[in-house]
């Protein structure tokens, strides 16, 4: 079941860039509405796709709420899980905003026990189980962030999703040096 949920993440958002993400769009997203006014274009399909997005943070804060309620984590690593949980929460108030600028309504959160039957969360047993599933999603993020940059024709757009990507992959190297995983053995090994 985890499985299912980082390919989705990552094909949202390499979907984006082809169904046209309006870079106003972007812009608001970033907080740069002076931009979003000069890009102009149709963002009616827009929200749907913000919306997409809000909901795969939605799904991110909650993954982390699971880890952090199931008395599994160690102090040290539930401190962190709690950090990364707040930069979720960023890009959900983020994103939040952006929709109600657009005129839109955000997709309202689910319930945490959807959310636990979702992600198998049963299956946790041990610290390691939490920190896997994780790094699982965080790489899936990261990936499907710097996938989603070479469609922008603005560098400050790409500078945004480069800036996700960057969150995103320190997430998932502090979980997986928690977890005594090694680091990749090759250059490159993100985004492809």
């Amino acid at each position: 079941m985890t499985a299912l949920i980082v390919p989705s993440r990552r094909n949202f958002l390499s979907t984006t860039g082809k169904a046209g993400l309006s870079a106003a769009a972007v812009a608001l997203l970033a907080g740069r509405p002076g931009l979003a006014d000069a890009a102009g274009g149709d963002m009616g399909k827009d929200v749907d796709i913000l919306n997409v997005a809000l909901g795969l943070e939605h799904e991110a804060i909650n993954a982390y709420q699971l880890g952090a309620g199931s008395g599994l984590l160690q102090k040290p690593v539930l401190d962190v899980a709690v950090l990364f949980q707040s930069h979720h929460k960023s890009h959900r108030d983020a994103l939040i905003a952006t929709i109600e600028k657009m005129g839109g309504k955000p997709v309202t959160e689910k319930s945490l026990d959807d959310y636990a039957k979702a992600l198998n969360a049963a299956s946790l047993k041990s610290q390691a189980d939490v920190l896997s599933l994780a790094a699982k999603l965080e790489l899936g993020a990261s990936n499907a962030y710097l996938g989603v940059i070479p469609s922008f024709k603005d560098p400050a757009l790409a500078q945004v999703a480069g800036r996700l990507a960057a969150d995103e992959t320190m997430h998932w190297t502090a979980l997986s040096s928690a977890l005594g995983r090694m680091l990749p053995a090759k250059a490159l090994s993100f985004g492809a």
